[in-house]
Parts: C-alpha cells; structure tokens; sequence
C-alpha cells in the first residue's frame, strides 16, 4: 500500500508548487509614463485653460488600461457616452504614441499632432516656442 501513497504524494507535492513571480519592473510602463505627462499637458492647456477650439468636447481619462495602452479620448460635450472623436493612446517600450479619429481629419489636426509631440518629447507648454 505504501508503494502506492509514495508515488501519488509526489505528484500531488509537485501539483502544488507555484513557479516565484515575477520581479517587480521597478514602476510605471514607459507607455504609462508618457501618457501621465501628455494627459495632464492636454487637460491643463485644452481645457484647464478654457481653449475655444476644445469647447465642443470633453476630456475623458483611462490611464489605468489593463490593456498596456493608456489612453485618453475626447468625447463630445453634450453627448460623453458618444464615439470618441479622438483617442490619443501609448503602446510598448520605448512607448510609442498613437492619436486617431474625426478630430485628426479636422481643422485642428495639425495643432493637436504638434501638440502632443511636443508633449511626448517631454515639454509641458501649451503653446509651441516660436
């Protein structure tokens, strides 16, 4: 009987041992990061600063994606639970930003793609040096 318990105890041993997780990666993704600082950019210089071009829409923050691409969206005013008229997203390491939508077809396509390179590279102005 013995022979038999010895044989299924290792099995049973080895079923419950767990592989040690993973170190931890020393803080936020290199897309998360990038994206804090062009969200707060956004936020602070299209709408904290009450911009006439950005009035139509407001700004809807989803930094904690599980997904591993924090975004943000932009969503009309009136209507927040619409299609986003642009989503502005970050992906892998190095992060690499992404904007699409309506809005990047619109009238204010150049000023939004100059203002998030700007932002991505690390300055935090509203407005382009001149």
């Amino acid at each position: 009987m013995n022979r038999l318990l010895a044989p299924l105890a290792c099995l049973l041993v080895a079923a419950c041992q767990t592989t040690p997780p993973p170190a931890p990666t020393g803080g936020k993704s290199a897309a998360l990061s990038m994206m804090e600082q062009v969200a707060i950019a956004a936020n602070r210089c299209w709408f904290g600063s009450k911009d006439e071009a950005f009035r139509p829409y407001r700004f809807a923050n989803e930094l904690n994606s599980f997904s591993g691409r924090p975004r943000f969206l932009l969503v009309p005013a009136r209507s927040p639970e619409a299609r986003p008229l642009l989503v502005v997203q970050a992906e892998g390491t190095p992060a690499r930003l992404q904007a699409f939508g309506p809005l990047m077809e619109g009238e204010h396509a150049e000023r939004i793609s100059s203002d998030l390179r700007r932002w991505s590279s690390g300055e935090q102005g509203c407005a382009a040096a001149a």
